[in-house]
């Protein structure tokens, strides 16, 4: 069994690894083998992080035996793994006089370390990250084989999960910000990846833009955080003169060396650290002021970014012209899931800023209505699955913005559930896509159970999932969150609000389940429509392709009541000791809460009467749906939903017009005025010299009494 210590190292390290020999030698030597190094990497590093979660889960056990936190104690488990030290500035910050941290003055370095943390939070991450990444990645094999750029694309894949599980096993804000900004850039490069249509390259670029806007104010969070808390480490740490560099430090990163008296110097307390949190608890009137709110909200702006959240989603639908794996791959436990990860890992900070906590709730819930009620009238199927996606994740940051550890846990809850279903979908549409060559409209699609049973089957039970009926995984993580929204709108700050936002929740599970089952219905039931230019190609998906979506398919039917069972997720996530901080602050307060029948009542009866409605429209009564559509139109909302909101026209018309007509004005500016200015000094020279050159014919007899004439001028000035 290998240590905790190696496990967290080689679950990146294997993608890296992957990478780097597919950079090397796809093009010439692997080509068609190229999926070979990423599948093997994968396949390693998802079985490292089963053995990570197990002896994380093993680690913890006793923190779990002794029971809740007593006080402001933050229980729990973590293992710091300090690699190198990447950079140091000499007397950076000033503690005290600026700082949160109360005592006299104090200077000290800024200390930038590759530090790795394995809690149960990192574990669950990693577990999902490498698990759906390799069933991608097989599933890619099928689907991009014969593309010129297949050794491209698997290694673009390589590195994006790299950036991906160092994203979430990192113990620092800097390290967080790099690895974040990596994901991106893999996100362009795989959005873009069919650069040569100019749809994809416009996506490509409007993700990275987008992304842009959201990680400048995460930036801004991140020098916030080291201006007011003098640290940007997780964890604390000890720092202690380097007997090696005197007039240096060196930092001791792990707990046992923390807490060793032996290790003389000076312990700093991380932003989530043990010390930090304790003193939290201790002296509220120093933590939950202006800074704090302002921190939480740059946060949650890059946080906005990454997960396509209200206002800054509209990158997500368009990033449909990557390949499907890459929108599987997105959409499922990586990118998308990175702000979601972001503000479970902040909890503490959240908790502490009501404003800013409700502000979370609040996009959540309304980005999770306005993107339901999109997906209701779109016709491009991995459009649909887009704005579900964003939907769903409006639902996680819901459950963030609760502040609990029930919401918390329900988040995450729901991001495990979500990561099966809506692979399962997206990869469904896959390979819907392989069997008709392409076609994505809907409108253009029917009957395809007859060609495509093991897809058809396997899209209904993601249908399914993501309708959330029971006994699918969407059902219990659905539910969870909606108890958790339900409990906060019971009593404390904003119940009204909270009320609110579990009625827009509920009404969502009813859109969720229409849109689902009316692509579903209109895709695989009904008269047969196939493209006619593709109709001899519609088939069944090869092997390596169905596979992935069986397997995708049963853990859709069973990995909710695994982790429902006995609430094993809940409990384990609150064994961070962030989130235990927060459930020994809470625990007095908030009686023990299991399963509410009454909200899984609610939320089925919901879910029900979407699919109902949607067989009524689609299947039993379709001349209804000409009628509800008119109706729909007369009152706008058709319209409305089938625009978008009409947020890309609004960013248009206030952003992306100004601007281009600021660049052609500076165009102009450039190639009239000081181009022009420039053009006009540069033609002086030959301007003098073509004055001169009368005078410079080139005969000799000319010269001669050029120099005569000189002569006799010189000789006349002499006499006068």
């Amino acid at each position: 069994m290998f240590e905790i210590k190696t496990l967290l190292v080689l679950i990146p390290a294997l993608p890296l690894a992957a990478f780097v020999v597919t950079a090397a030698l796809g093009k010439k030597v692997l080509r068609q083998r190229s999926h070979v190094p990423l599948v093997a990497a994968l396949a390693a590093a998802f079985l490292a992080s089963l053995g990570l979660l197990a002896q994380v889960y093993r680690q913890s056990q006793p923190a779990a035996d002794a029971g809740p936190a007593s006080g402001h104690e933050a229980a729990g488990y973590e293992k710091i793994v300090p690699l190198w030290t990447w950079a140091v500035v000499d007397h950076a910050y000033t503690a005290g006089e600026r700082g949160l941290l109360a005592g006299p003055a104090e200077s000290r370095d800024f200390h930038v370390d590759v530090v790795l943390r394995a809690d149960t939070l990192t574990a669950v991450m990693l577990a999902a990250v490498t698990l759906v990444s390799l069933l991608v990645a097989v599933y890619s094999i099928g689907y991009m084989h014969g593309d010129p750029g297949y050794w491209r694309f698997f290694t673009y894949i390589a590195l994006f999960v790299f950036s991906m599980a160092m994203l979430v096993s990192v113990s620092n804000f800097v390290l967080l910000y790099v690895f974040w900004e990596a994901v991106g850039l893999c996100s362009y490069l795989l959005i873009g990846f069919w650069f040569q249509k100019p749809e994809a390259a416009a996506a490509g670029k409007k993700a990275f833009l987008v992304n842009r806007v959201g990680d400048f104010g995460f930036a801004l969070g991140v020098f916030l955080i080291w201006i007011t808390y003098g640290t940007l480490n997780f964890h604390d740490v000890k720092v202690a003169p380097d007997p090696r560099a005197p007039g240096r430090t060196v930092v001791y990163h792990d707990p046992a060396d923390v807490q060793n008296a032996k290790v003389a110097g000076t312990q700093i307390g991380g932003v989530l650290g043990r010390t930090t949190l304790a003193a939290m608890a201790e002296r509220p009137q120093l933590y939950h002021g202006a800074a704090l709110a302002a921190i939480c909200l740059l946060l949650m702006l890059g946080a906005c970014g990454k997960s396509a959240q209200l206002p800054l989603h509209v990158w997500l639908p368009d990033a449909m012209e990557g390949p499907t794996p890459v929108s599987a791959l997105i959409h499922a436990a990586t990118m998308v899931t990175a702000g979601v990860y972001m503000l479970a890992r902040c909890a503490p900070l959240f908790a502490a800023s009501p404003q800013a906590r409700q502000i979370v709730a609040v996009i959540g819930g309304a980005t999770a209505l306005m993107a339901a009620i999109v997906a209701v009238t779109q016709t491009d199927l991995k459009r649909i699955l887009a704005y579900s996606t964003i939907s769903q994740l409006g639902y996680m940051f819901l459950a963030m913005g609760t502040g609990t550890v029930l919401g918390i846990a329900a988040g995450m809850f729901h991001l495990v559930t979500h990561a099966f279903f809506k692979a399962l979908l997206f990869l469904g549409a896959g390979s819907v896509m392989h069997a008709t060559g392409g076609e994505i409209d809907i409108r253009r699609l029917g009957g395809l159970r007859r060609a495509m049973p093991v897809t058809c089957a396997t899209f209904l039970i993601g249908a399914l999932g993501l309708a959330g009926i029971v006994p699918l995984a969407g059902f219990w993580s659905k539910d969870a969150i909606l108890l958790a929204v339900r409990q906060q709108s019971a009593a404390g700050p904003g119940s009204t609000l909270y009320a609110a936002l579990y009625l827009a929740a509920l009404f969502t599970a009813l859109l969720t389940a229409f849109y689902s089952f009316r692509a579903f219905f209109v895709t695989f039931y009904g008269p047969t429509r196939i493209p006619p230019e593709t109709a001899h190609h519609a088939h069944e998906s090869p092997r390596v392709m169905t596979v992935p979506l069986v397997l995708l398919a049963v853990g859709t039917v069973v990995v909710g009541a695994l982790l429902e069972w006995n609430r094993v997720l809940e409990n384990f996530l609150a064994r961070t000791p962030s989130i235990s901080f927060l459930e020994a602050a809470a625990h007095a307060a908030q009686p023990e809460t299991g399963f509410d029948w009454s909200i899984a009542g609610w939320s089925t009866l919901v879910a029900a009467a979407g699919i109902a409605l949607a067989g009524a429209l689609y299947l039993a009564a379709p001349g209804l749906l000409g009628q509800l559509t008119a109706a729909m139109k007369a009152v706008g909302l058709y319209g409305l939903s089938a625009g978008k909101f009409f947020f890309d026209q609004a960013y248009g018309l206030a952003i992306v017009r100004p601007l281009e007509g600021l660049a052609r004005l500076s165009a102009w500016a450039d190639r009239v005025v000081i181009d022009g200015l420039v053009d006009r000094i540069g033609g002086l020279p030959p301007a003098l010299g073509s004055w001169l050159r009368p005078f410079q014919p080139g005969l000799v007899p000319f010269y001669a009494l050029a120099m005569l004439l000189g002569l006799l001028v010189l000789l006349g000035t002499m006499l006068i």
